[in-house]
């Protein structure tokens, strides 16, 4: 027997929030709650909470594009690492790249400035240019310390 209408696939019937019956497309949301029954809603403050939680568990993956060992680039690399001891204290993950011998990595994150320093963990993707002398600002950047009024 043919089909008249298209069914909605498992995919989007599950983004809905639905379960997994097959509903054929035109049903109205009435006739969708009698068949398949109204969807579930989320309590998203308990999500918001519990990732508050795990805030100060997370784990930063930084990256710092440097050239050789010029004095912007040694003095980036020892503020970077003079922060993260003291802040982050261990909860980091610190890689020093060096774009004279690994160009195609820079090219591949776009970088067209350095020293710079990327945080790719936690989101947002965060970039800081410079020779990294401004702890505050890095430590608010970097999500670590909230913005004075």
């Amino acid at each position: 027997m043919p089909r008249s209408r298209p069914l909605l696939s498992l995919r989007v019937l599950g983004a809905l929030g639905l379960r997994s019956e097959r509903v054929p497309v035109g049903k109205t949301g009435e006739e969708r709650n009698i068949l398949m029954g109204p969807k579930k809603v989320k309590d998203s403050t308990k999500e918001f909470e519990k990732a508050l939680a795990l805030k100060g568990d997370r784990k930063y993956v930084l990256r710092l594009y440097v050239t050789g060992t010029t004095p912007k680039s040694v003095s980036a690399i020892r503020n970077i690492r003079k922060i993260c001891d003291e802040h982050l204290k261990g909860a980091y993950d610190l890689e020093v790249i060096d774009i004279y011998q690994q160009p195609m990595l820079a090219k591949g994150e776009q970088i067209i400035a350095v020293p710079t320093l990327l945080k790719k963990l936690p989101l947002p993707l965060r970039r800081f240019i410079g020779d990294m002398s401004n702890t505050e600002q890095i430590l608010l950047g970097l999500d670590f310390r909230a913005k004075k009024k």
